[in-house]
């Protein structure tokens, strides 16, 4: 007697034998002789009666195939086999249909889902069969009913996946000084130790390609000028030896002469040591400036992910005051200011400028003119991005100005905003860390299903009493994605379990990564506050102080329960304003079909990502460092604040300065700037000349503008997934 069925999707549901007649119900409707409930029950009986305790679905389906070929209804049995083979076809028409988009290279949110992916190469493709075919994988097998359920009906998404299989982690802030100073093997070939600043550069770049394809996140160098400082130094050395050579003369008295600054000057009225000194000096520089040129260069063209990807990559830097950092700082600045190519902005890496008091804000600060350089190219390049390290939340109490190691105590960021610092199982740190997973909560959903309620006291108990549910089903979902993670075998990491994680070195190639992943973060995101708010008061929180009060009580609690889960698991959750941008659309399009278009909610193709003012309301810089600013301290996972400004900002970098200050002021951790700016997609020439339609160049129609699309840049808004685009139409200059 069948008891229970195994569905196509792997789940074990009870017998319902009703299922079975209403099938051979509909096969005999479409026959001349219509229905006979005698034979359905003598049939239904039989299999039920006769069959294993437990079937999948294509068994008894096979079975009713059979009762109904012995019967004198024979065609029925042939209108049920079609119906069945009709049903077959229906279910695979969807995956058919997704396939062709690939094929022929349609411009649609499931090919553009990542603007950074290529999805219209072959490398690209492959990816992208390879992810729409394992995420329904991952749903029948690997999420649990309550997680299944939840993302189905729109509650939850799970970032990557498609990745869930591979047990791969989200992303990693490089050690670059382990790899510099040992060298490394990366699966085919080895890595000798640096010893000059061209290797240190390229060796950077490998760093962050081979462990891009180890992740299914982003990478990052938390103190990209601190660890390429001394091999500034090693190769001002060289210098001075191939000037012994030359020269015949004995200047070891050189090689470690403390360097003022690292500087080109011109050689006349120097003599002796002192030219030979400026000479190894200028060398030095030129080659510096090559080498950054070359990593700015590499991390554009170099792809990984089966090479449809150039690397996510981003590097933090600014607070290394020595002469040969600050070396490294300037050349980057500069070569990133020319641009790459025929001077085009680089879109990778990611530049974030760690801002500190004492050190490279203030005038007087050692590092000052660099960060007045800073600002300029930003001004120009929208890089770099600035990391307040001066946020009450982003200090550390071990940080101390003559450390050289300090930067161990300096917060670090991806660019797309992703923050790992505090540490419950380790020491706090930002460097060999990173996000494990993340899933972000559609907060929006939650207070729409609540808006029938009249009192708004009752709707807001209610709403956050169904924000509690979802958060417990997403620590649980995070925390099984963990177990599953943790089965990994370090030989599956080869680079980034041997080098970059903390703690992996000891292992061995057979272990599993279980000791050390508790490092990393466990990500609880949101989406759509502003949305959340209107759907419950009325207003938004850029427009409402009461929707501000409520919009922190609500992040709050979710913070709040993040820690509680962090004591409960035993792992470092943290809250996050996810950086949403195939997500924009996505929950939207399926609110709007459940509940319809509600204003100021579900009437916009988006949903505002995590706690920012949205993109269309009128306001003042001011006004929106106030009102976004708190959440920064309770998402600690990763924020972001930027700002929309007016026209050309070449020539005004005190703009940049500006919004800089409004962070210092009220406690933003970290923050980006956007601007206009035209790039030609024939000949790459860009400026910032508004409504720009023919390339003064090359004479071209073909001219995009290059936009920030979260914390990134993109080089061309025709990868823009819909919803991003419509966001992109919306947004409005702050001023």
């Amino acid at each position: 007697m069948i008891q229970t069925v195994i569905k196509r999707d792997g789940r074990i549901v009870g017998y319902n034998e009703e299922k079975i007649k209403a099938a051979i119900r509909k096969a005999m409707i479409t026959t001349d002789l219509g229905e006979d409930e005698a034979l359905i029950q003598k049939i239904t009986d039989r299999i039920g009666m006769t069959g294993s305790a437990q079937m999948t679905v294509e068994q008894i389906q096979d079975r009713v195939e059979l009762e109904l070929m012995k019967s004198p209804r024979k065609e029925v049995a042939k209108r049920y086999i079609a119906y069945r083979d009709q049903r077959s076809i229906a279910r695979r028409a969807k995956t058919r249909d997704m396939f062709l988009e690939i094929i022929e290279a349609k411009n649609t949110d499931v090919t553009r889902e990542n603007a950074n992916m290529n999805t219209d190469s072959p490398a690209g493709m492959m990816m992208k069969f390879a992810s729409e075919t394992t995420k329904p994988f991952v749903d029948d097998y690997l999420l649990s009913d309550e997680a299944r359920d939840a993302v189905r009906g729109g509650y939850i998404h799970i970032h990557d996946k498609d990745y869930y299989p591979t047990k791969s982690l989200t992303c990693v802030q490089h050690p670059l000084d382990h790899i510099l100073e040992r060298g490394f093997v990366a699966g085919h070939g080895e890595s000798r130790p640096a010893k000059r600043i061209e290797t240190a550069s390229v060796i950077a770049c490998i760093s962050l390609e081979t462990a891009q394809n180890e992740m299914h996140g982003g990478q990052a160098i938390p103190a990209f000028d601190f660890y390429l400082a001394p091999y500034v130094r090693y190769s001002f050395i060289e210098e001075i030896k191939n000037l012994e050579k030359l020269s015949g003369e004995d200047l070891s008295s050189l090689y470690n002469i403390k360097v003022k600054e690292f500087e080109k000057k011109e050689l006349d009225n120097l003599t002796g040591k002192d030219r030979y000194l400026q000479h190894a000096i200028n060398r030095t520089v030129s080659r510096v400036h090559q080498a950054m040129e070359a990593f700015i260069h590499n991390m554009n063209t170099i792809h990984s992910r089966g090479g449809n990807q150039v690397v996510f990559s981003s590097i933090n830097y600014g607070t290394d005051t020595s002469a040969e950092g600050r070396c490294v700082i300037r050349e980057l600045l500069k070569s990133t200011y020319e641009g790459v190519g025929n001077g085009a902005t680089a879109i990778f890496p990611i530049q974030i400028w760690k801002k500190k008091k004492g050190v490279n804000y203030l005038p007087g600060d050692p590092n000052y003119d660099l960060y007045k350089i800073a600002c300029k190219v930003t001004a120009r390049r929208f890089f770099p991005n600035f990391l307040n390290l001066d946020a009450s939340f982003n200090q550390h109490e071990k940080w101390d100005a003559d450390d050289p190691k300090r930067y161990l105590y300096e917060v670090a960021t991806m660019g797309c905003r992703t923050r790992v610092f505090e540490n419950r199982y380790g020491e706090k740190t930002s460097i060999g860390r990173g996000n494990i997973s993340f899933t972000t909560i559609n907060i929006v959903r939650l207070a729409i299903e609540c808006m029938n309620i009249k009192d708004q006291e009752e709707r807001i108990n209610h709403f956050m009493s169904k924000l509690d549910n979802m958060l417990e089903i997403t620590a649980r979902q995070l925390n099984d994605r963990y177990e599953f993670q943790k089965t990994a075998y370090v030989k599956q990491f080869p680079l980034l379990m041997s080098k970059l994680w903390n703690g992996a070195e000891n292992l061995a190639p057979n272990e599993t990564i279980e000791s050390v992943i508790n490092q990393g973060t466990l990500g609880i995101g949101f989406i759509g506050l502003a949305e959340c708010l209107v759907a419950l008061t009325g207003k938004h929180h850029g427009e409402s102080e009461e929707s501000q009060v409520l919009g922190l009580k609500i992040v709050s609690r979710m913070r709040s329960r993040a820690n509680e889960y962090s004591e409960r698991y035993g792992h470092n959750f943290s809250i996050l304003a996810t950086p949403a941008e195939g997500l924009s659309g996505k929950f939207t399009v399926k609110d709007k079909h459940t509940f319809g278009v509600l204003p100021g909610i579900t009437d916009r193709e988006y949903y505002t990502n995590s706690n920012h003012v949205p993109v269309y309301y009128h306001c003042s810089p001011r006004h929106k460092a106030m009102i976004e600013a708190p959440y920064h301290e309770i998402t600690r996972g990763g924020h972001i604040f930027y700002v929309e400004i007016d026209g050309d900002a070449t020539h005004n970098p005190q703009a940049i300065a500006d919004i800089v200050d409004l962070m210092d002021k009220y406690n933003i951790g970290y923050g980006s700037v956007n601007h206009n700016r035209n790039r030609c997609m024939n000949c790459g020439y860009e400026d910032a000349t508004e409504n720009l339609n023919e390339c003064p160049k090359c004479g071209s129609d073909a001219i995009d503008r290059l936009q920030r699309i979260t914390g990134y840049l993109v080089g061309t808004t025709d990868r823009w997934n819909s919803a991003k685009l419509a966001e992109l139409r919306d947004r409005v200059v702050h001023k």
